[in-house]
């Protein structure tokens, strides 16, 4: 049986917490079991979530498995961001300064 590499990333934002997979892949994001296009309704969260493949370049290469909970939607989105970035550097220790300089690592206090 061969084994799937994937990257592990955990993100938070207010009370949410988002535990993210990202396996290479054509960029299909699916949160609780959920297309993320069906799931999220509004525009500003769908790019919260792309933020960090955007600003990294890596949209389309990977493939996000995300399990969220507690929060609103809000939180909830910032939380996804927040564990892909995370998961990014994991991928590619390269884009952690580009990540750090974007807002995008940096832990809701």
């Amino acid at each position: 049986m061969e084994k799937q590499t994937y990257f592990h990333g955990t993100g938070r934002r207010k009370t949410a917490v988002a535990q993210v997979r990202l396996l290479p892949g054509n960029g299909a994001i699916i949160i609780n079991g959920v297309p993320y296009e069906e799931l999220l309704s509004r525009l500003e969260h769908r790019q919260a979530i792309l933020q960090p493949l955007l600003v990294t370049d890596s949209v389309g290469k990977y493939n996000a498995i995300v399990k969220v909970a507690g929060g609103g939607i809000s939180g909830q989105s910032g939380a996804i961001s927040h564990g892909i970035a995370r998961a990014l550097v994991r991928a590619d220790e390269n884009l952690k300064l580009v990540l750090r300089q974007s807002g995008l690592l940096t832990r809701d206090s």
